[in-house]
């Protein structure tokens, strides 16, 4: 008997070895990102100080690898936990704590968010008289509010308020905040909305936003160096990436101070992002997920708005863009000086995080360098389905082939449909630029409607006098008509 256990427990150490060693050689080199990306070149060639990134795969972080410096004038080397202003990823961030707060019964997204402002009310406009915005119009910036963005401000100057922030007596802004459109009606890209929520949450909670966010996301989820404290208040940290204009100097302090912190306040590092985003795939597929429900995740990453919203936008997050036959949650942040990118898939855990300090024409390339080639490498491949397309007409075809105004983005960009090697493809810069080479086939699906491979949305054309007249997007029960012209 006893023989018979000592080779059972043979056969399981065996098994065990033989199990290990091909998860082993199943395991991909990441090197190749270093050896392919040649960031150190990159930056040296745009000027840039700077550069962060991360990559995950099947919910796990597998690669992590800092470039430049801190800042030019120290020669500081970045490392993983050096934190960077983030920007606009700071409104998915918003967006999330609003609704861990109505999980928690604290708020209401559905109650207009006037009644919960003290400070300031929102002001009185013909759009609004009989239909007051709720909270969740601004997170999807469908509010109809105006101030795209802000400027930063640095130690020893005057540093205003959000009150004066709203009531725009600040440079950018020379007025108050007003509404453009009927809520809920339309979309307009509004930081000042964010603004409002910002003030809704202190105004209700009595803590600022920092506080919130570190109470309920930040510490809950290990984000060590992430916060939304600014550079003048105690508890900002010391390994920090300094902002960089286009000729490779530090902007003033270095230390830009946003007192409009729900909009554009957070500085983080990618792996925290990272941790943040594998949470809500984690979440996504109810499992492993310890701070954000499977409910709350699938709320903030459905698209909530698709009209004149740039393909479509979620509760912070952007849902514009598709990748290897993937849906994507992303968000793109941009300040003086400094931003980056955040994207993740909705299935299967896999995504990038990028961030680096200096100006656009500085960090954009590099930053979309590496992002192709990231997509490229990484043989992130979602099997698609074939069994929705059908064959063509040919008249079908020639009816849909000509160049038209943008219907992808509502963008204002040159779009064309083209026949390459008997079949149609649509030729955009916006699709270009994102994925580097122009070959977006245009399907036909057996229910007579159409879809672009990579992009996320289904098209209904209608005709008239033998030319599409117009297209209506489908996005979930979300549907938009957008007029066409043909431009010959």
């Amino acid at each position: 008997m006893k023989s018979s256990v000592y080779l059972l427990i043979l056969m399981i150490i065996m098994s065990s070895c033989h199990t290990s060693n091909k998860a082993l050689t199943q395991r991909k080199d990441y090197t190749i990102l270093t050896d392919s990306l040649h960031i150190e070149q990159q930056l040296e060639k745009y000027k840039l100080a700077g550069f962060s990134m991360v990559v995950f795969e099947n919910y796990e972080i597998v690669y992590s690898k800092q470039f430049g410096v801190k800042s030019i004038n120290s020669g500081q080397k970045i490392d993983q936990n050096t934190a960077f202003s983030t920007a606009s990823i700071s409104k998915p961030i918003t967006a999330l704590l609003c609704h861990i707060l109505e999980e928690k019964g604290l708020i209401n997204l559905d109650d207009p968010i006037d009644n919960y402002l003290k400070r300031w009310h929102l002001p009185k406009s013909k759009f609004t008289e009989n239909n007051s915005p709720n909270w969740r119009q601004f997170l999807n910036h469908t509010a109809g509010t105006s101030q795209s963005g802000f400027e930063d401000y640095y130690q020893g100057e005057t540093i205003p308020s959000i009150q004066q922030s709203l009531l725009g007596q600040i440079p950018r802004y020379d007025k108050e905040i007003e509404f453009l459109f009927t809520p809920g009606t339309d979309w307009q890209y509004s930081g000042g909305g964010y603004v409002i929520v910002q003030m809704a949450l202190e105004d209700t909670l009595n803590k600022s936003i920092a506080e919130l966010a570190n109470e309920y996301i930040f510490s809950p989820l290990g984000m060590k160096n992430t916060t939304m404290i600014q550079p003048d208040e105690n508890g900002f940290p010391t390994n920090v990436a300094l902002v960089h204009d286009k000729d490779k100097k530090v902007i003033k302090t270095g230390l830009p101070i946003t007192p409009q912190v729900g909009a554009s306040g957070m500085w983080s590092t990618p792996s925290d992002l990272a941790k943040l985003s594998i949470e809500i795939q984690n979440a996504l597929r109810n499992k492993n997920n310890k701070v954000i429900s499977h409910r709350i995740a699938k709320k903030v990453t459905a698209v909530s708005a698709l009209k004149n919203a740039v393909g479509g936008w979620g509760y912070g997050w952007q849902k514009s863009f598709g990748y290897n036959n993937y849906s994507w949650f992303s968000c793109n942040g941009s300040n003086t000086g400094v931003g980056g990118s955040t994207f993740a898939t909705m299935t299967d855990g896999n995504g990038f995080v990028f961030l680096a300090n200096g100006e656009k024409p500085n960090r954009i390339p590099v930053i979309t360098q590496a992002q192709r080639k990231i997509l490229q490498l990484m043989n992130w491949n979602k099997k698609g389905t074939d069994e929705d397309i059908q064959e063509m007409p040919l008249a079908l075809k020639e009816k849909l082939i000509g160049t038209y105004d943008d219907f992808l983005y509502s963008q204002g960009v040159e779009t064309k449909i083209v026949e390459k090697n008997n079949r149609l493809y649509v030729e955009s810069p916006l699709l270009e630029f994102f994925k580097g080479k122009n070959d977006n086939e245009l399907v036909y699906l057996k229910n007579g409607l159409f879809k672009i491979i990579d992009y996320p949305n289904v098209l209904k054309f209608d005709f008239s006098n033998g030319k599409p007249s117009s297209v209506t997007l489908i996005r979930d029960h979300l549907n938009t008509k957008i007029q066409l012209t043909n431009k010959k």
